[in-house]
Parts: structure tokens; sequence; C-alpha cells
């Protein structure tokens, strides 16, 4: 069998699709829980907070160059050791609540499969020679 054939045969298993539909699907929701997380929750933490925005927390760690704004992005360009800090808070928040709603939808997939009625199993089938058996014991009680 040639390497061609094999990867074939590898490539449309089933299992090796299911794993790129749920990385594509992964990446897509992976953009979502990011814009949940920028877009609603940490504007909703910065207003309670005192409108701190934590991609913008950090400590300088070395020493800046003369007319270099003082941002993360200006310090990083110009190579500065950044001890980014906000970054991290973000990136754990957006953990947090990516980690909260796959729990919320396992515990729904899971509820959901308990309240399913089991279908009870099919009766057994009975060897035909039993059935036979029971056919003559039934036309001798006649």
């Amino acid at each position: 069998m040639g390497m061609m054939q094999e990867f074939k045969e590898f490539a449309v298993k089933g299992n090796v699709i299911d794993l790129a539909v749920g990385v594509i699907i992964g990446a897509a929701f992976a953009k979502i829980v990011d814009s949940v997380v920028s877009d609603l929750v940490l504007p909703l933490v910065g207003a309670v907070i005192g409108k701190i925005d934590f991609s913008n927390l950090f400590v300088v760690l070395g020493s800046v160059p003369p007319g270099t704004a003082t941002t993360l992005d200006a310090l990083k360009k110009a190579g500065v050791p950044v001890f980014a800090y906000g970054n991290f808070i973000t990136v754990a928040v957006n953990f947090a609540i990516l980690a909260f709603i796959i729990f919320l939808m396992i515990k729904q997939i899971n509820r959901l499969k308990k309240e399913a009625p089991a279908a009870a199993p099919p009766p057994p089938v009975t060897p035909e020679d039993v059935v036979l058996l029971r056919e003559i014991r039934d036309s001798l009680r006649k």
C-alpha cells in the first residue's frame, strides 16, 4: 500500500475529521469569548474598580529611551523590557469565563441526558430451535 493511500485512509477517518471540526469551532468560539471578555466583562469590571484598562497595567524593567511614550505598545516597540501583568490578568479572566461557559454547557448536556428516558432494550432473540420446541409443546397440549 502506498504512502498516499495510507495518508488518505488516515485523513478521512472519523476521528481526524471530528478533530478538525472541533478545532475550527473552537477557534470561532475563542473569538466569541474574547469579545465577551474584552467588550463586555472588562468594561464592567473597569467601571466597578474605576476605569482600569488591564492591558496597560505593566512595570517597566529597563531604561526608557527619551521621547518614548509610556504606553505598553510604544515601550515594546522600543525594545524596553516590560513586566506586563495586565495582559496576564486579561488572559486569566478569559480562561475563567471560558471554563465557566464550558462548565455550564457540560452541566446542561448532562441534565438533558438524565431527562431523556432510556429506551427499553429490545427483547433478546429467541433461538430458532427453542421456538420450534415451544411450538411442538403447544401443539401436544391441544
